[in-house]
């Protein structure tokens, strides 16, 4: 069975799971692939598929958008945006979701939501895009679209109310201005693009009034950063958290683990280095409020070690520069930490399970594979959310180092290292790890990295700042969206030892498919780190553009980056002395 040529629509009409009679979108055709594929085969006894999940096909979509003008109004609004790209999308945006949340739905549509209610029961909703261009071989989308979820609490009217106003959240989505701008990159238009919509249960179990997996997350059946030798591009990676997965696709703290060496840490084995990058924070459903909440691990620690019985296998406490059981009196001087440190001694078979589904998963697509799952360590069964073709990444042929590196460099980092080269880079955009976060002005930092991002497309200029880039967390890196660094060529994390601002060394967020996608060069640099190089001196003492927030710089001058993946030694150098060229 080619996935190139596979039919998803059979496998849901064959359970009375379509409405509409329009296509299903890519997400849907993963999950009816992974059915197929699973159903009959040696897998099936440890694979777990969510026995009900609806489609909401691009016929309903278009039913809404021709009975709301909705075309009419982007039109209008187009030709009368401004000049600024970033204003027309962020303009775009806002009368998109006004429209779609006060436009008229049809009423065989609200029947037939109410049909769908009734067969699934009260358990909470993941309402999920699954667009026709989404997850395709070439391009993912990931991210880009929205998921909704509902707690499906309530009457029979508010919980038909809160899954149609999920679904038009999600056609919304088709307008943000991130998704617009990835469609431009790769030569598409809002014309190319329509909407379907999966209706899914979410998997996990009620825990008095939270609800949530034990254990949830993304793995890929190829890995193409890999932190050491010893991991083989074949064996596979997954990214995990504890609580909904929401943690492992945005750039906030969760667990790495290479699948066939699930004890190695790409962040080292240090007590503080793990600390820095554990997950202290879980999301979940609560379904009194019917709200999506985060919760610290610090706030419910005695909750999660009565309901989890194995919650020692990944629960630590730090403090006094160790980790301690999460039993430990030690709670008093230190913080507890979701670190899974005893997790690959105690569960084996979660990441031997894992590698076996991610090959056996690749083999039947014809390409390598991304899927997203959740885990109880309870019952030991795995329940597939998701499946998609993983986008493609082909490194350069070997790059050699300039010999005279030392004297011109700026930047230098030896994790994560793949082949790449830019040279005769005019433009270096920084954002100064020392004043961003001194006070509450992160998002102002983020619109204008977008703004100077939108001044230099074509340019595949150098983009150099704190922690995380992309990070829904604000004091873990700049919040920007894809559509405000969609034109860099080269991505630098710079993490300061003293701060929170650490460079995630992880494969599998959105994040980092985007950046494989687009074929932009990524460096971690760790400053104090053997081997790191961090010049502050040369950023503070060289000429540069002053923008509108403090924190942002722009140096013009002529740069080059060289990445060397086979000795993991990337530097970024200064080739020239910089000049100021008002942009």
């Amino acid at each position: 069975m080619s996935f190139k040529d596979f039919d998803p629509k059979p496998v849901f009409r064959s359970f009375r799971r379509l409405v509409g009679e329009g296509e299903v979108g890519g997400k849907a055709r993963g999950l009816a692939f992974a059915y197929s594929v699973i159903t009959g085969s040696a897998m099936e006894p440890s694979v777990v598929l969510p026995d009900i999940n609806y489609v909401i096909t691009t016929e309903v979509f278009s039913e809404f958008v021709k009975d709301n003008a909705v075309h009419e109004l982007l039109e209008r609004t187009l030709a009368d945006a401004p000049e600024s790209e970033e204003e027309t999308c962020e303009i775009v945006y806002d009368r998109m979701r006004t429209a779609f949340e006060t436009g008229t739905v049809r009423a065989p549509l609200l029947s037939e939501l109410g049909a769908i209610l009734d067969n699934i029961g009260d358990i909470p909703l993941a309402i999920r895009s699954s667009s026709i261009l989404e997850d395709s071989t070439k391009l993912s989308f990931a991210g880009k679209y929205g998921t909704f979820f509902s707690a499906n609490v309530g009457s029979r009217e508010e919980r038909i109310l809160g899954l149609t106003t999920a679904i038009r959240n999600v056609w919304a989505s088709l307008y943000n201005p991130a998704a617009r701008a990835y469609r431009k990159k790769h030569g598409l238009t809002d014309d190319d693009e329509s909407m379907a919509v999966v209706v899914q249960p979410v998997m996990g179990t009620s825990h008095g009034h939270l609800y949530y997996p034990e254990i949830a997350g993304t793995a890929f059946s190829k890995v193409y950063r890999r932190p050491s030798t010893r991991i083989r591009k074949e064996d596979g990676v997954v990214r995990f958290c504890f609580g909904l997965g929401t943690r492992t696709v945005d750039r906030l703290k969760a667990t790495v683990a290479y699948l066939s060496h699930p004890s190695l840490r790409p962040q080292g084995n240090l007590p503080y280095d793990i600390a820095q990058t554990s997950q202290s924070e879980f999301d979940y459903l609560d379904r009194k409020t019917g709200s999506f909440m985060s919760g610290l691990l610090s706030d419910f620690l005695p909750y999660i070690m009565k309901e989890h019985p194995l919650a020692s296998a990944f629960i630590e406490i730090f403090a006094d520069n160790n980790l301690y059981w999460a039993g430990s009196d030690q709670l008093r001087n230190g913080v507890p930490i979701f670190s899974f440190s005893a997790f690959p001694g105690r569960h084996p078979r979660f990441f031997s399970l894992l590698k076996e589904l991610a090959a056996f998963l690749e083999e039947q697509m014809g390409r390598p594979a991304d899927m997203e799952f959740t885990y109880d360590t309870k019952d030991g069964k795995l329940t597939v959310l998701q499946l998609r073709p993983l986008a493609a990444y082909e490194e350069m042929a070997k790059v050699r180092i300039p010999a005279d590196w030392a004297d011109r460099t700026l930047l230098r980092g030896n994790r994560m290292v793949s082949n790449g080269r830019m040279e005769h880079v005019e433009h270096l955009v920084y954002v100064d790890p020392f004043v961003y976060g001194k006070d509450t002005t992160f998002y102002e930092v983020a619109r204008e990295i977008g703004r100077i991002n939108e001044r230099l497309e074509g340019t595949n200029y150098i983009l150099v700042g704190p922690g995380r880039w992309g990070s829904t967390n604000p004091k873990l890196g700049v919040p920007v969206r894809y559509n405000e660094i969609c034109h860099c060529g080269c991505l630098i994390e710079v993490g300061i030892t003293a701060s929170d601002y650490m460079p995630e060394l992880s494969y599998g967020t959105h994040f980092f498919l985007d950046l494989d996608v687009d074929g932009i060069l990524y460096l971690p640099v760790f400053d104090g780190i053997d081997g790191n190089i961090f010049n502050r001196e040369w950023f503070e003492g060289t000429p540069y553009q002053v923008k509108q927030h403090p924190a942002v710089r722009h140096y013009v001058g002529d740069f080059s980056v060289h990445l060397d993946g086979d000795k993991e030694i990337g530097v970024v150098l200064a080739e020239s002395p910089t000049y100021t060229l008002e942009i």
